[in-house]
């Protein structure tokens, strides 16, 4: 490719991962509990936005959590051989795998994406990183999707933004001075975001053609994209897409609720009949001038009060009712509930749950179950596209091609007690399900599997040894008697 071609293909995937960004960026912040106060009119919020600013009832943090607690992914239970399988699994491992899927999965499920690059290193050993969304864009082939044409990563340092773009046969590394100001005060974390910058400006990195251009070895683009709940020729879909507006809606109700349990939250008093209560004014002698009314605050922090006139009286109010908010509160986390399939006792505390059976606390979180194991499916596809191109970077054309095939020990979805997992493993057995099948329904990761056959081997080979020890001091004990009476007789 040109290297003109090359600036113009980075400026393109730039300008729509630039796009991105500032969604990406609202809804990690709403995940995180930062939500501004919307939906109010304007003269509310004149009175009184500034007062709940720094307040929000944050449901969009239990939903990605309820989801995210279940997608664990434990190892590679097939990749041709048992042995090609650990030793995958090993290299995930020490590119702390585990932990990077973890933080990946939260990441989709709010933004709706991330993203695995795998490279190698001088060894050829694989280099597997999960990146964020705001960082990296793909190329896709407009016939067939499924094919990766090219794809950018672009990261910040000090004072100095980077881009690389990757596509199937070469390498192209750019870089230009970096445009959004470094707050030194801030984390590193947050000095590293780019929420929105400006396209143009990029020039090869370091000048010396052996810097910025290198061949591909792999010979397909090393970037994989896990995408939540992808559509047919549509975008992921964050799992809190549909939350954040509703988040608006029940933060905007507890600021009513507040503003409305200052004013009217008690019984109040009114004076009927009579004309305010007076202050007389005084001048430096003492001699009264004048007067003025009392003022409303001093009539409620200091209990003042002064009724004149004959027809004078006093009479209150009620205090308002609250719970109207409270109870439309409850019917919008209800609706979270039901629009992202999370068990409402994950909601809600309890309320009108507390006489359910486990049956029923079961059937309740059937819509989390199934939404997870739809989610693996599509994880399971970007898995192996990860150990295609490790196996790439290994040079192990063989693995390369079994790995559309592997397959992914995942952690159990349904949540059981020991009880009824006992039960249930006690009469598949009994029906005659092998004992290593009946340790991957325990929910063991095959390194462990592998470790308890090897445990249980050992029991039983001991078990083995003492039994035989066992019959053959017990042949020899009945075989002496008869030995000792056979001397006897040639002695006679």
């Amino acid at each position: 490719m040109e290297t003109a071609d090359a600036m113009r293909l980075t400026q393109k995937l730039y300008l729509r991962l630039n796009a991105r960004r500032p969604a990406t960026q609202k809804a990690e912040e709403y995940n995180e509990g930062k939500q501004p106060l919307t939906f109010a009119t304007e003269e509310w919020q004149a009175q009184n936005a500034a007062r709940y600013s720094g307040f929000s009832d944050n449901w969009c943090a239990p939903v990605v959590s309820a989801e995210a607690e279940r997608v664990s992914i434990g190892g590679i239970t097939y990749f041709g051989t048992k042995k090609r399988a650990a030793d995958y699994w090993d290299t995930l491992r020490r590119n702390k795998f585990e932990l990077q899927f973890s933080q990946g999965i939260v990441q989709e499920l709010v933004t709706g994406r991330c993203f695995v690059i795998v490279w190698g290193d001088t060894d050829e050993n694989p280099i597997v990183t999960f990146e964020h969304p705001s960082m990296v864009e793909i190329q896709y082939d407009w016939e067939n999707p499924n094919e990766r044409v090219a794809a950018i990563k672009s990261w910040l340092d000090d004072d100095t933004e980077y881009a690389t773009l990757y596509t199937r046969t070469e390498v192209f590394k750019w870089e230009r001075p970096r445009q959004a100001p470094k707050e030194d005060q801030k984390s590193q974390a947050d000095q590293s975001r780019t929420a929105f910058a400006s396209d143009g400006g990029w020039k090869p990195r370091g000048g010396d053609e052996a810097e910025w251009w290198m061949p591909n070895p792999l010979g397909v683009v090393p970037v994989v994209e896990f995408e939540n709940r992808p559509t047919l020729r549509g975008n992921p879909i964050s799992e809190i897409r549909g939350v954040m507006p509703m988040q608006d809606a029940i933060n905007l109700l507890w600021g009513y609720l507040f503003l409305a349990a200052d004013y009217a939250s008690m019984d109040a008093r009114v004076m009927m009949g009579a004309a305010p209560p007076m202050i007389p004014i005084l001048d430096n002698s003492g001699k009264v001038i004048g007067e003025r009314p009392v003022e409303m605050k001093d009539l409620r922090e200091k209990r003042l009060i002064n009724i004149t006139g004959d027809n004078a009286r006093i009479d209150s109010w009620k205090a308002a009712a609250l719970d109207i908010f409270t109870d439309t509160i409850e019917i919008a986390v209800g609706h979270i509930a039901s629009q992202t399939r999370t068990p409402p006792h994950y909601l809600v505390a309890n309320k009108g749950l507390s006489q359910l059976s486990g049956d029923a606390l079961k059937n309740a979180e059937a819509g989390l179950v199934t939404k997870v194991r739809e989610f693996r499916a599509f994880t399971d596809d970007s898995l192996r596209d990860v150990l295609k191109l490790m196996a790439l970077v290994q040079g192990d054309k063989k693995a390369a091609g079994l790995a559309p095939l592997a397959s992914f020990h995942w952690d159990k979805i349904e949540i059981r007690s020991e009880a009824q997992l006992a039960d249930a493993l006690l009469k598949k057995q009994q029906m005659g399900y092998p004992f290593e099948f009946l340790l991957e329904e325990a929910g063991h990761s095959p390194a462990d599997i592998k470790r308890i056959l090897t445990m249980r081997q050992k029991e039983m080979d001991e078990a083995l040894g003492a039994g035989v020890q066992s019959a053959v001091q017990g042949a020899m004990v009945d075989v002496e008697p008869e030995l000792a009476g056979a001397g006897t007789s040639a002695e006679a």
